[in-house]
């Protein structure tokens, strides 16, 4: 496996480079928080991503899609992350593209060229607690009619305040803990008997709280397989790991290119605080540990893109690895600033918010250190 890009893929990452320096810097970011954006994002940016390819870089071809792939969505979403740009960019391009890939034929050719055009945003409603657990799931889906009937509440739903079509993990058979019996189902979030509660996250970013009072859905709203949901779920939650991980990259390493031109400029003691020899070991320690977080990324998504049977260890390793990387780059970064890196005037505190979310989206590494431990008992 080859831990280099190719020359498309040079081209790809130069390209959101330049877009999302442009179109989309941290000063627009700002401008969201200050004005308490209704919606969190740009819907004319995420028009002009889907101009661009973005929104549907996974989408197959057929429906409208551009179809290259993970490895070239994370170098999207790593830019993404140096510019701290808002969008429903994981919550849709990839999250809910890659589940409606186990959908039906009706439902592919509904949703995904709308997805692939920017036309729709799609939100998965997966987690109920304070943490990632996707077993501990306890909204149930029973039978009603021709269809189902849903109950229950979810938390942390990206992009939930805004959805046009939600994907609903919920029980419908077993009991909370086991990973059988969930299913996935696509649903109006304008049905009776659901309520949207908007969330303003620390990154400014928003999510939602939505509760299910029994809400009635056809039986063609179930996605893939009855009981069969953690398939889905698992390549769903592998591909947002893996692209999680790359924007945990680009913020990273963005923190950390802002400190090391901080140091070499600000004087202390009548001398550049960088040719202070503790500091550069730190900056030294820091620069290895980013790269050595990249290969991670692009080795993961590379898995990915390849169908390796371990690329869902190598997304879930990525995204606990790149967690760490991420944060300590943050931290430093702030420290290294001194007194003023705790302030509003610096961008590296919204760098370290933003780091400090996507390290708790689909599993902290924490999480995943756990669950490989389960997984390899001997």
């Amino acid at each position: 496996m080859a831990l280099v890009l190719n020359e498309d893929e040079v081209m790809m990452r130069d390209m959101a480079q330049s877009f999302f320096a442009e179109k989309a810097p941290v000063k627009a970011l700002r401008e969201l928080r200050d004005t308490n954006d209704e919606t969190g994002f740009d819907r004319a940016l995420w028009a002009n991503m889907a101009e661009m390819g973005f929104a549907g870089i996974v989408v197959p071809e057929e429906h409208g899609g551009v179809d290259m792939g993970y490895l070239a969505a994370g170098l999207v979403a790593e830019q993404m992350g140096r510019n701290l740009t808002a969008s429903p960019f994981l919550s849709t391009a990839i999250l809910a593209a890659t589940a409606l890939k186990y959908g039906s034929d009706e439902q592919k050719s509904e949703w995904l060229p709308k997805i692939a055009s920017g036309e729709t945003i799609i939100a998965l409603a997966l987690d109920e607690g304070v943490k990632h657990n996707p077993r501990g799931t306890a909204t149930t889906a029973e039978p009603s009619g021709n269809g189902f009937k849903l109950n229950g509440s979810k938390a942390m739903v990206v992009d939930g305040h805004v959805a046009d079509k939600m994907i609903v993990v919920a029980r419908t058979s077993g009991e909370e803990g086991d990973a059988e019996g969930l299913s996935l189902f696509l649903v109006d979030p304008k049905s009776d008997g659901v309520s949207t509660e908007r969330t303003i996250m620390v990154d400014s970013r928003n999510a939602a709280r939505i509760d299910f009072d029994d809400v009635e859905v056809d039986g063609d709203a179930l996605l893939g397989t009855l009981d069969g949901g953690m398939e889905v779920l698992d390549a769903v939650l592998t591909a947002g790991r893996g692209i999680a991980a790359a924007e945990l990259l680009g913020a990273g390493a963005q923190a950390f290119e802002d400190t090391v031109a901080y140091i070499k400029e600000r004087k202390q003691f009548g001398e550049i605080i960088g040719s202070f020899q503790a500091l550069q070991h730190r900056s030294s320690h820091l620069y290895s540990e980013v790269e050595i977080a990249r290969s991670a990324v692009i080795g993961a998504l590379t898995a990915l893109d390849e169908g390796d049977e371990n690329a869902a260890l190598y997304c879930a390793m990525a995204k606990a690895k790149l967690g760490s990387v991420a944060k300590l780059a943050s931290q430093e970064g702030v420290q290294m600033h001194g007194g003023v890196g705790m302030t509003d005037e610096y961008d590296i505190g919204l760098f370290m918010k933003r780091i400090r979310v996507l390290q708790e989206l689909m599993g902290d590494a924490h999480y995943h250190m756990n669950e490989f431990a389960e997984a390899n008992q001997y």
